[in-house]
């Protein structure tokens, strides 16, 4: 249900350099392995600010992910999965996964990866349920989603929206809008979560990298 709420404000979307035929990256096809990590810095309102990080492994479809800060505060995940890729002017990539949850919050969460492109457009969504075995009433669906278009190989924005419970909020599904640097094997990414509230804003500072 989430994930729906998402998908009707919140296309996303990664394109390739060139603008024509769509070739975005999938993992799937890489040989050996293909590491990346993120991190995000988010400055939440009335709140200590806290850095969230990202780190993956890639070989062939298998794919490897640790978190930090992304469930929970002061909680790590770690996830595998493995990732079915193809299309040719229209591409998809899925990849269902299962993770251990953790830190100040145990639990067990299911969730997947997925993505569309077309063109300069593509769409992207993250989401999972976490099962807490602590306490089951503190069970939850978080999901991020992006809707993004690249008109140069350097720049991507557009719109995102998230469902979380990292930090508090008075809107249970937050939208917003980003915009990212693409340099070299590096991505400089800012988001703005409720740009409209003064009480409720957000503000994301990320970087990222691929080796």
């Amino acid at each position: 249900m989430v994930a729906a709420a998402l998908l009707a404000p919140v296309l996303a979307c990664a394109a390739p350099d060139s603008g024509d035929a769509p070739s975005p990256p999938s993992s799937a096809d890489v040989p050996g392995w293909a590491f990346a990590a993120t991190g995000m810095y988010y400055w939440p309102p009335d709140e200590d600010s806290f850095l969230l990080v990202i780190a993956t492994a890639d070989r062939g479809p298998l794919h490897l992910e640790a978190r930090y800060n992304y469930e929970a505060l002061d909680t790590g995940s770690l996830f595998a999965g493995w990732t079915f890729a193809g299309g040719d002017k229209l591409t998809y990539e899925l990849t269902p996964m299962l993770g251990a949850v953790f830190g100040d919050t145990q639990g067990i969460a299911p969730g997947f990866e997925a993505g569309l492109a077309y063109g300069v457009a593509d769409f992207y969504i993250e989401a999972e349920y976490l099962y807490d075995v602590d306490n089951h009433e503190d069970s939850y669906t978080y999901a991020w989603s992006e809707l993004g278009i690249t008109p140069w190989g350097w720049l991507r924005f557009g719109v995102v929206g998230q469902r979380t419970r990292v930090y508090r909020s008075d809107r249970d599904i937050q939208r917003g809008g980003f915009a990212q640097l693409m340099l070299g094997q590096a991505t400089l990414g800012f988001y703005v979560f409720n740009p409209d509230d003064d009480t409720d804003r957000l503000a994301v500072l990320s970087l990222g990298a691929e080796f």
